[in-house]
């Protein structure tokens, strides 16, 4: 059992960011066990930063959609100002474990996920209503 399961309270109902969304889960859980058996800095700084990619593309492709078809004003500048504060956060962990300064350690981990769940249920499942009668 990975650090996070996927389940369908994390669905937003749109196929595309459910898919991004479980390939977020699985990268998390590759970081989990690459953590949890001990795996050298190289092998932790390649999953970190495949993270960081996908996390913004998938971040890139969830905002393209909300702009795309008039997503609330308000809701999308939440939804931007979270994945900027994410994407920062996740670059200062990048860059302090590339300075040898940071180990990834279960406090890291439990922001990332803790972050990951917390703003999927909070803030991306805000679009499952609006785009439920929207032709995808």
């Amino acid at each position: 059992m990975g650090l996070v399961e996927w389940d369908s309270s994390y669905s937003v109902g749109i196929k595309e960011i459910d898919e991004q969304h479980k390939k977020l889960f699985s990268l998390f859980n590759e970081l989990h066990g690459a953590m949890r058996k001990g795996r050298g800095s190289d092998k932790m700084s390649k999953i970190l930063m495949e993270m960081k990619d996908y996390t913004e593309y998938h971040f890139s492709s969830e905002e393209e959609l909300m702009e795309k078809y008039d997503y609330p004003e308000d809701d999308l500048k939440e939804q931007i100002d979270n994945h900027e504060e994410f994407v920062e956060k996740l670059n200062e962990f990048i860059e302090d474990h590339n300075k040898g300064k940071l180990t990834v350690s279960v406090e890291v981990l439990n922001f990332l996920t803790g972050w990951l769940k917390n703003h999927i249920k909070s803030v991306d499942t805000k679009m499952r209503g609006f785009f439920e009668n929207k032709e995808l």
